[in-house]
């Protein structure tokens, strides 16, 4: 290639780079093209960074029958030691390849702004990126705001598919399909939204015909493995999933099945990574975000519930990991992070800019992006 050539190839890359926003906003070294995102409904900062609490493995405070092998299960000597035997996936590589918020005994707060504490307002204030006075209910309406998949659906410079599954219903409101176009489906509705596969039809037979123990929501097994069929036949850029038993135990305050539905949350995440890293669609190249939408009380009984009457329920965590983000692991004496930061974090991801086109937006949480 002669000299002039050279050059003027050299001008027409710079000329297109500087036109696309892609590339104008992807820093050096940007490798993010797809994420998986997944929430658990309710699960404490408490278990996540100390295991099981052992006030709440009996019959008096967690409606245990069988503490014995209970604690066999999950109770250790140490909180590092209890924690991981909860989650194993979430100690053993998140933290150690990614990053952790919320232990507030180490200094890293993370905390909900909307002031409401549960689900409809966490779920809107995480995937927007604001609180909004209006969400004040989890009945089951549809969203007035554009969250940030809607967002980067329709962004000129993104291409790619995304796609919501949620076990409690209200999910699919939160996203509003019907404005929104995007690809979604929880509670009991049957997905129908690709081609039927044996596991897909049998994954709409159980949700139409096992018993419910509640009315607005499967167990966590259902949207999971709907999520899996669409994951391998649609290849999205952005996976959304939520799961809720982890609420709905800690409700009925039932300390043991509240354990187990995280351990199996756990091993979701577990099975989702090692998915992804083994398409040659997503190695190398996909981050995985996984919080909660709200908190919960801290005494043996509040532990059961969260709103407004339990001022710790806005207490929170993050978890991220990724090949952009550094591995600086278990966050200590950090600054705070916000609910509301995750919205704009994820659209930097992928090399987007959302807290400019959504002022009242949180900032992105800077040092889980590349440097």
């Amino acid at each position: 290639m002669n000299s002039y050539l050279r050059m003027v190839l050299t001008i027409l890359c710079a000329i297109f780079c500087s036109a696309s926003p892609l590339c104008a906003q992807a820093p050096a070294g940007h490798k993010i093209q797809h994420i998986i995102f997944v929430m658990t409904d309710g699960l404490r900062w408490q278990e996540v960074f100390s295991g099981a609490e052992e006030s709440l493995m009996n019959k008096k405070n967690g409606k245990v029958a069988d503490e014995t092998s209970l604690k066999k299960t999950y109770w250790r000597e140490t909180p590092e030691a209890r924690r991981e035997a909860l989650l194993p996936f979430v100690w053993e590589v998140m933290a150690k390849q990614g990053q952790l918020y919320g232990n507030r005994e180490k200094g890293s707060d993370a905390y909900v702004t909307n002031g409401l504490w549960f689900s409809y307002p966490g779920y809107s204030e995480t995937l927007c990126g604001f609180a909004d006075p209006r969400i004040n209910s989890n009945d089951n309406v549809p969203n007035p705001n554009v969250t940030v998949l809607e967002w980067l659906k329709n962004r000129p410079s993104f291409q790619g598919d995304i796609a919501a599954f949620g076990a409690w219903d209200v999910i699919a409101a939160v996203f509003n399909p019907e404005r929104s176009k995007l690809t979604v489906n929880a509670g009991y509705d049957p997905f129908t939204a690709i081609p039927d596969t044996p596991k897909l039809e049998l994954l709409n037979h159980l949700k139409a015909e096992t018993p419910r123990v509640w009315d607005d929501e499967p167990f966590d097994v259902i949207p999971f493995y709907t999520s899996v069929e669409y994951l391998k036949a649609k290849k999205p850029r952005v996976l959304y999933l939520s799961l809720g038993e982890t609420d709905d135990w800690a409700h009925a305050g039932k300390y043991k099945e509240y354990l187990d539905s995280a351990h199996r949350v756990d091993s979701y995440l577990r099975a989702l990574w090692e998915l992804v890293q083994s398409m040659p669609e997503y190695r190398g190249n996909t981050t995985l975000i996984f919080t909660p939408d709200h908190g919960r009380g801290k005494t043996p009984h509040q532990w059961r519930d969260h709103g407004q009457k339990i001022p710790d329920s806005k207490y929170i965590w993050l978890a991220f990991l990724g090949p952009d983000t550094p591995a600086l692991g278990e966050r200590s004496k950090v600054a705070p992070v916000t609910q509301n930061q995750i919205a704009a974090t994820l659209a930097a991801f992928l090399g987007e800019d959302y807290a400019a086109a959504v002022p009242k937006a949180g900032k992105p949480i800077t040092d889980v992006l590349p440097h």
